[in-house]
């Protein structure tokens, strides 16, 4: 997990002239970056060239970071803003299990324990039926790890708008893979009924 004072300490390093400290910063966000606008519908080929404009334009703002705010959420808000302005989403798809659910160095928490154990394929089709700003959210909070003031600074709401939109993300997709779970049992007793149909034929 990034050191938000780090990621200070670098960035200041680079505003004083050390231009290489700045493979330090992009060394440290590119996966997670990457993950993100995985997992927010980008292609492979479009998330890598988001990530590389996205580092490119922070790099060109980076005097006007505000080091009130951590690195990673003004980061990922020019993240998100580059693919925004590109206009060229694709269908989404699947993103790989481990890009999405990750808690590195980290607790596990029940939230965190119940999309990696549903991270089978279905969690990632899954997400990608959600609206952006739910689905943004519950990105950001668990693959991410960003905290609650960090993703209400990034997103533009408060941190109780936060909490309401989490708890919206998860109750919904927890009900989509109910319903997912509810047509497999279906079709499995469709096909459990035609075997024993043909044993009496």
């Amino acid at each position: 997990m990034a050191d938000p004072s780090q990621d200070v300490a670098l960035v200041r390093q680079v505003l004083a002239g050390d231009k290489k400290s700045y493979a330090q910063l992009v060394n440290t966000h590119k996966n997670k970056i990457y993950g993100l606008l995985r997992g927010l519908g980008a292609s492979p080929q479009d998330a890598q060239d988001y990530t590389q404009e996205a580092f490119l334009k922070a790099y060109r703002k980076l005097a006007g970071f505000r080091e009130e705010s951590s690195f990673a959420s003004w980061l990922y808000a020019i993240a998100v803003n580059v693919m925004k302005d590109a206009g060229r989403r694709k269908k989404p798809e699947p993103v790989e299990a481990e890009m999405l659910i990750r808690a590195q160095h980290q607790a596990e928490t029940p939230e965190s324990a119940y999309l990696r154990k549903e991270t089978g394929g279905e969690v990632q089709l899954l997400l990608q039926q959600l609206p952006d700003k739910y689905r943004i959210i519950l990105l950001l909070r668990y693959t991410n790890e960003l905290s609650y003031d960090e993703i209400a600074d990034m997103a533009g709401i408060d941190v109780n708008q936060v909490r309401n939109r989490l708890h919206r993300a998860k109750k919904s997709l927890r009900k989509k893979l109910k319903e997912k779970e509810g047509m497999l049992h279906e079709m499995l007793e469709a096909c459990s009924d035609q075997r024993v149909h043909s044993l009496w034929k």
